[in-house]
C-alpha cells in the first residue's frame, strides 16, 4: 500500500511539473504552434530560453525575417509578467522555396524560433510564472492563409540550476543552424550597375574548400532572388556577384545576410551558417534612409496635382480635400442626419447650434485622430497600411453595415429609440421638446468620418502621401487639416445666425425628408456590401443579408411591444430579442466573411472588365515586362474607392481609350488594393501616395520614368499620355 502511495504522489509530481514547463498547442487548420521551454524551472535574475515551435502541416511552409519575393515572417506579441523582457526572435537559417516564378524563404515540417528571456531578481523561489503571447504567421502550399494562434507556457521559480527539459534536444538541434558570426574572416561589399559584389576574405590559417553556398539577404527588397549566385574561388577567398532588384534604388550601407554551406564553415558536422555584416558601399548607397522603388532608379513623371514638397502646401490640399468630402454620395446621407439636428436646433428658443457644431467638429476630429494614429503606429511597427486601410476589414464593413441599416429602419419609423441608438447618428429625429444630445452630435462626426475616408478626394492624394514621410507631428497636423476642411461647413452654418436664419422651420417636411434620407443610407449600404462581395465573395455578402433579416426582424419586435405605451417587462423582453438577433446576425456574417476570406485567398488571375483584360499587379511581372521592352498601364484601385469606380466607368468604358490599348500592345495590370495587400502598399509608397487611385505609365524603354496620372482621369487624359509612348 505505501508502495502505491509513493508512486501516486511520483506521478502526481510529475503531472504537475509537466503541466507546468507545457501548455497545449494552438492547433490550426495547417499549422501546431505551442511554446516551449528548455528548462524545467527558472532562477531569479538569470535569462532563459524559450522558443516558439511550430510544426506545419506537409507540404505547407511559413516565412523567415525576410520571406523573399512573397509571403510574411511570423510575429510574437508578448504578454509578460511585471519585469521580464523578450529579446527579438533568433532565426535558424531558412530553405530556398521556389514556385515560379517567386522565390521564397522559409521552413517546411518543424522550426523552433528561439527567445532569450530575462527574469527580473525579485523571483520568489517556489512562485510560478506565465508567459503568453499572440502568434500571427502566413502559411503557404499554392495559396497562402494568414493565422494566429494564443500560446502560453507556465514556469516555476527555483534557486538551483535549472534541469533541460524534454525540448533540451531540439534547442540544441536549432542553435545549430543558427548563424554564427565568423571568427577571422573579413567582408566588403560594392554596390555598381545593378550588381553588389560580395567579398569574403578568409583567415591565413583557413584550408578548407566550401562547396554549395547560398546567400540569403536579411533586408527585403536589396536582390533578385530568381538570379542564380555563383561563388567563385580567389586568393584571399570568395567572392560572389549578386544581382540588385530593378526596385532598389537607394540603399542602406549596412549590408546583412546570412551565408549557407553544404558541409559546414570548418568541415563536416560544423556550424553550416555564417553571418554577414558588410559596409556597402558605391553606386545607390544612402546612409540616411532607403528607397525601394519600382521607378527601377528614375523619377516618375507626375500629371495632374503633382507632388507636394511644402508642409504649408499639404495643409492647404487636406483642407480642400475635406471639404469635398462632404458631396461624396456615400457621406451624404449620415451628414443629412446632422442638418435635420440643425433645423431643429435653429428654431428652438435657447437652442445652441454653436456648440452641436463644435462637438460635432471634435468628433470628426477626434476620428481623423485615430485612423491617422492607428496607421501611423502601425506603419512605423513594419505594417503596410494606407488610408482607408479600415474598409479592407470584412468584420468593420459589416459592423458599419449594420449599424448604417437599424439607422435607416429607424429613419422609416420601424422603431423609434432617439435616446439610445439614435445617439450615435444624431437624434434629430426626436421629438422637438427633447434636447438633442451632444454625444449624437459627437458620433456623427465619427460615423461620418468612418464612411468619408476611403473616398480619396481629387486634392488628397499626394498631401496624404507626403505625410508619411514627415514627423508624426507634422503627419497628424495634415490629418487634422483634413477633419477641419471635412467639419468646416458645419462649423460655419451653427455658428452664423445669419445663415441659421435661412434655414426652414421645422414641419410635416422632416417627416418626409427622414425617409428619404432612409433611402439613402440604404444606398450605402448596397455599396458596402458591394465591398463586401469583392473581398470575401457571395457567400460574405449572403451571410451579411441574413444578418440584415435578424436585425429587422429585432427591430419589428422593438417598434411593436418596446415603446413607452407597453409595459416595463414587454419593453425589456423587445430589446433583450433585439441585442440578441444583432449579436446572431452579427457572429454568422463574420463567421461566414472570415471563411470566406480564407477560400478565396488563392491568386487571383487575368480578370476582364470593361473589355480589357487586366493582369494582377506583381513587381516582378512589371520589371520582366520592363526589361522586354514592353509599355505597361497600372490601375491601383479598390472596391471601396468610389473615385476610382467613376473613373473607370468614364474612362475604360471609352472604345478610343481601349482601342490604343490594343494598338499600342500595352500590358494592362490592375492592382486591386480591396483587401489588404502589403506589396500594393509598399508600393503606393514608392510614388508618394497612401490611398488609391493611382495610375501608372510605363513607356517601352525601361530607362524612362513612369509616369503617374491624376487621380481624377478621364479618356482624354489617358489617350494624351498613350499618344505620347
Amino acid at each position: 500500500m505505501r508502495l502505491v502511495q509513493r508512486l501516486f504522489l511520483h506521478i502526481s509530481f510529475l503531472l504537475l511539473l509537466t503541466s507546468a514547463v507545457f501548455a497545449e498547442p494552438a492547433r490550426t487548420e495547417h499549422v501546431e504552434a505551442e511554446l516551449v521551454s528548455e528548462t524545467e524551472t527558472i532562477e531569479p535574475g538569470k535569462p532563459f530560453w524559450v522558443a516558439l515551435r511550430m510544426k506545419m502541416k506537409e507540404h505547407w511552409h511559413i516565412y523567415w525575417i525576410n520571406p523573399g519575393d512573397s509571403g510574411l515572417a511570423t510575429k510574437i506579441k508578448w504578454k509578460l509578467p511585471e519585469g521580464f523582457t523578450a529579446d527579438p526572435i533568433i532565426w535558424p537559417y531558412p530553405e530556398k522555396i521556389v514556385v515560379d516564378p517567386l522565390v521564397s524563404f522559409g521552413y517546411h515540417d518543424e522550426v523552433f524560433l528561439l527567445v532569450k528571456m530575462n527574469a527580473p531578481a525579485s523571483l520568489k523561489d517556489g512562485s510560478k510564472i506565465e508567459l503568453s503571447a499572440t502568434a500571427d504567421w502566413l502559411v503557404c502550399k499554392e495559396e497562402c492563409i494568414p493565422e494566429k494562434g494564443e500560446v502560453s507556457l507556465q514556469l516555476s521559480v527555483a534557486n538551483a540550476t535549472p534541469t533541460p527539459s524534454r525540448w533540451a534536444d531540439s534547442f540544441s538541434k536549432t542553435r545549430q543552424k543558427l548563424p554564427v558570426v565568423p571568427s577571422g574572416w573579413k567582408f566588403t561589399a560594392t554596390s555598381k550597375a545593378g550588381k553588389i559584389v560580395l567579398d569574403m576574405t578568409a583567415p591565413a590559417d583557413f584550408k578548407e574548400e566550401l562547396s554549395d553556398l547560398t546567400l540569403f539577404p536579411r533586408r527585403e527588397g536589396i536582390l533578385d532572388y530568381t538570379t542564380p549566385q555563383e561563388f567563385k574561388k580567389t586568393p584571399e577567398g570568395y567572392t560572389v556577384e549578386l544581382t540588385k532588384s530593378s526596385f532598389a534604388t537607394e540603399i542602406l550601407p549596412e549590408f546583412e545576410a546570412v551565408v549557407v554551406v553544404g558541409k559546414g564553415w570548418r568541415g563536416p558536422n560544423a556550424e553550416s551558417a555564417m553571418q554577414i555584416n558588410a559596409t556597402l558601399t558605391g553606386e545607390g548607397v544612402k546612409a540616411a534612409s532607403t528607397a525601394v522603388s519600382s521607378t527601377a532608379g528614375t523619377k516618375p513623371t507626375v500629371q495632374g496635382s503633382g507632388e507636394v514638397t511644402s508642409l504649408w502646401l499639404a495643409l492647404i490640399f487636406s483642407f480642400v480635400g475635406g471639404l469635398i468630402l462632404n458631396l461624396m454620395p456615400c457621406v451624404l446621407p449620415v451628414l443629412s442626419i446632422k442638418v435635420l439636428d440643425f433645423v431643429k436646433q435653429a428654431n428652438k428658443e435657447n437652442g445652441k447650434p454653436w456648440q452641436h457644431g463644435l462637438i460635432f467638429t471634435l468628433g470628426v476630429l477626434v476620428s481623423f485622430w485615430v485612423l491617422a494614429g492607428s496607421m501611423l503606429a502601425l506603419r512605423a511597427g513594419g505594417e503596410q497600411l494606407g488610408w482607408g486601410f479600415q474598409l479592407q476589414s470584412p468584420k468593420f464593413l459589416i459592423i458599419l453595415s449594420m449599424l448604417l441599416f437599424m439607422l435607416g429602419l429607424n429613419l422609416f419609423g420601424v422603431f423609434e429609440v432617439g435616446t439610445s441608438l439614435m445617439g450615435v447618428g444624431g437624434k434629430a429625429i426626436e421629438d422637438s421638446s427633447q434636447h438633442s444630445s451632444w454625444l449624437g452630435s459627437f458620433t456623427s462626426g465619427a460615423l461620418a468620418t468612418a464612411v468619408a475616408t476611403p473616398c480619396t478626394a481629387p486634392f488628397m492624394g499626394s498631401a496624404l502621401g507626403f505625410s508619411l514621410t514627415q514627423p508624426a507631428w507634422a503627419s497628424m497636423l495634415i490629418f487634422t487639416a483634413l477633419g477641419l476642411g471635412m467639419a468646416a461647413p458645419y462649423i460655419l452654418l451653427s455658428a452664423s445666425p445669419t445663415m441659421l436664419k435661412l434655414v426652414p422651420r421645422p414641419g410635416a417636411w422632416m417627416e418626409s425628408f427622414k425617409n428619404l434620407m432612409g433611402f439613402l443610407l440604404m444606398g450605402t449600404i448596397v455599396w458596402l456590401g458591394w465591398v463586401l462581395g469583392n473581398q470575401a465573395g457571395p457567400d460574405a455578402l449572403a451571410g451579411l443579408m441574413g444578418a440584415f433579416v435578424l436585425a429587422g426582424f429585432g427591430a419589428w419586435i422593438l417598434g411593436r411591444w418596446g415603446s413607452i405605451v407597453n409595459t416595463f417587462q414587454s419593453r425589456v423582453i423587445a430589446r433583450t430579442v433585439l441585442i440578441v438577433m444583432l449579436a446572431v446576425g452579427l457572429y454568422i456574417a463574420i463567421s461566414v466573411a472570415n471563411s470566406s476570406v480564407q477560400a478565396l485567398s488563392a491568386s487571383k488571375g487575368t480578370v476582364r472588365s470593361y473589355g480589357i483584360d487586366w493582369e494582377p499587379f506583381s513587381p516582378e511581372k512589371v520589371k520582366e515586362l520592363r526589361e522586354a521592352g514592353k509599355p505597361i498601364f497600372i490601375d491601383f484601385t479598390a472596391a471601396w474607392c468610389l473615385s476610382c469606380q467613376v473613373n473607370e466607368r468614364v474612362t475604360f468604358t471609352s472604345d478610343e481609350v481601349k482601342e490604343e490599348f490594343k494598338r499600342r500592345g500595352i500590358v494592362t495590370m490592375k492592382a486591386d488594393w480591396t483587401n489588404r495587400d502589403e506589396t500594393i502598399a509598399k508600393t503606393l509608397a514608392e510614388f508618394g501616395r497612401n490611398g488609391v487611385p493611382l495610375y501608372v505609365i510605363y513607356s517601352k524603354d525601361p530607362n524612362q520614368p513612369p509616369v503617374v496620372l491624376p487621380e481624377v482621369i478621364t479618356p482624354s487624359i489617358v489617350l494624351a499620355e498613350l499618344r505620347k509612348l
